[in-house]
């Protein structure tokens, strides 16, 4: 053998496993797009992945995903889909509410959505709950079935409150719905419901501000992406201005607010989790009926109601299911 031919020889066998390499089937890749914000969102992300690993899928192993974050900017959302939907991706999760599953469908027609939203039949990502139809389906986490019971329970708790503050994002789809919710309960209540806007963190500031200078000391906080991305904040503006919240989720009071009233959102992602898996194997999202939690968490900070000089009573005492001291 010539000296020439021994080292193209040598050469094609260098090149060869790479190129055997590369030539591998890819991954399949999830899409997940979120209305929040990588940081906050670390522990439900993990519980997102804790559901595909019991469906036997590890990520960088035998599945890839792909995140899209707007940090509570919702009118990123549709570029934020588009772009994933252009991967392409074998399915999508969508994070956060209504804006993104809403995001998602739009831009992913003939790709998968699970989602985790509240009220997907009224806004359109199914035409009902047992028979989701196409190809989107998900977990509902019932927050806009919510806000009536967690006005009834700030009154419960601050029985001398005559008006209530009302915290709501306008850009959220699903706002009309928990501002009825909320509105209602209030009437019944004989209180008046003082709705204040915030869609920016000055916002946020502003409306606060408003509050505390028409001396209302209690707000509700909607379930909504771009609350939970500046959730410490709002906790530290309710703190700052010595106004009794009552949040969605639990963090919230983890964080030093002094209530929460909603689903185990950790769980919802989980379940989502599940879902992507079986779509992945296989199952087609119109045979997956939309998954409702069967648990409301009712979670008390009482260091936070000891500085804001408020007494919690028995009763609620009796049925927290967590007492964060």
């Amino acid at each position: 053998m010539k000296r020439r031919d021994f080292v193209v020889g040598m050469g094609m066998a260098a090149i060869l496993p790479r190129a055997a390499h590369a030539q591998r089937p890819s991954l399949p890749v999830i899409g997940v797009i979120s209305g929040r914000s990588a940081v906050e969102s670390s522990a439900l992300i993990e519980a997102f992945r804790r559901g595909l690993r019991q469906m036997d899928l590890v990520q960088g192993q035998n599945v890839a995903i792909e995140f899209r974050w707007a940090d509570g900017r919702y009118e990123r959302l549709p570029e934020l889909a588009t772009e994933l939907a252009k991967l392409p991706v074998s399915v999508m999760f969508a994070a956060g509410g209504g804006p993104p599953a809403s995001a998602a469908k739009a831009a992913a027609s003939t790709i998968p959505v699970v989602f985790v939203a509240s009220d997907p039949v009224r806004l359109g990502l199914v035409a009902s709950l047992n028979h989701p139809g196409g190809s989107v389906t998900g977990i509902s986490n019932l927050a806009t079935d919510l806000p009536g019971k967690s006005t009834e329970l700030l009154k419960q708790l601050v029985p001398d409150a005559k008006v209530i503050g009302y915290l709501l994002n306008p850009t959220n789809l699903s706002a009309p719905g928990y501002a009825k919710q909320a509105s209602s309960a209030a009437r019944a209540l004989g209180v008046e419901l003082r709705v204040v806007k915030a869609q920016t963190p000055e916002q946020l500031d502003t409306a606060f501000a408003a509050l505390a200078k028409d001396r209302i000391s209690v707000v509700e906080v909607m379930a909504d992406a771009f609350f939970d991305s500046n959730r410490d904040r709002i906790v530290e503006l309710s703190a700052q201005n010595k106004i009794a919240g009552c949040y969605p989720w639990p963090d919230y009071v983890s964080s030093g607010g002094l209530m929460s009233y909603g689903t185990d959102l950790s769980d919802s992602y989980r379940q989502a989790g599940i879902y992507v898996g079986r779509i992945l194997r296989g199952e087609k999202p119109s045979d997956l009926p939309v998954m409702q939690p069967i648990k409301i968490h009712l979670i008390l900070g009482l260091k936070t109601a000891k500085q804001l000089g408020i007494p919690v009573p028995p009763s609620l005492l009796a049925i927290a299911d967590e007492v964060i001291e």
